[in-house]
């Protein structure tokens, strides 16, 4: 019986090959024809990703950490309406969220400075970060490399203080729907 089940299956596979092997293959759908708008490549150079934005820290003017872009909103069109910014909080608990207008951010290419109070001296490597030595402050930046990613901005700089951004009325989805 299981010779008999074995003929069959290797009968039947060695019969329908030749047949299968000989269906026409349909034939793909022609490129559309090219027209010269679709030639043009857009430009997208020296944009940024809105999803790379998410989580991006916000600083102010005197390089202390604010908070951290938690939204953005837009309207019908794709304009940013607003920027919604945690403020506050320890890993998203008790965090203050509050929303700015676009034009309320300055977006940054370099990395934050930030100033110490020690004293060292100056080196310069590719990948170590730079330390310039001014009397008894330090400035340190950490150098962009080549391979940097260009769909992002470093940081963000908005002008206030933390207190006076945790004074601004709080940002909720619920009110808005």
């Amino acid at each position: 019986m299981k010779k008999l089940l074995a003929a069959a299956l290797l009968s039947a596979a060695v019969f329908s090959a030749p047949a299968y092997a000989q269906t026409a293959q349909t034939a793909q759908p022609a490129a559309p024809a090219a027209t010269a708008g679709s030639q043009e490549k857009m430009m997208l150079k020296g944009n940024w990703r809105a999803s790379k934005l998410m989580g991006l820290d916000v600083y102010n003017e005197a390089n202390e950490k604010l908070g951290d872009i938690n939204e953005l909103i837009l309207d019908k069109n794709g304009k940013v309406n607003a920027v919604v910014i945690g403020v506050g909080g320890f890993l998203g608990m008790g965090e203050h969220d509050i929303a700015v207008s676009m034009d309320k951010l300055k977006f940054m290419e370099e990395p934050v400075r930030t100033s110490s109070t020690a004293t060292t001296t100056t080196r310069d490597t590719a990948t170590a970060p730079r330390e310039t030595t001014t009397g008894a402050a330090t400035t340190t930046t950490t150098p962009r490399s080549a391979d940097t990613n260009d769909w992002m901005p470093d940081h963000a700089v908005m002008s206030g203080t933390k207190e006076q951004l945790k004074a601004m009325p709080q940002f909720k989805y619920s009110d808005y729907n």
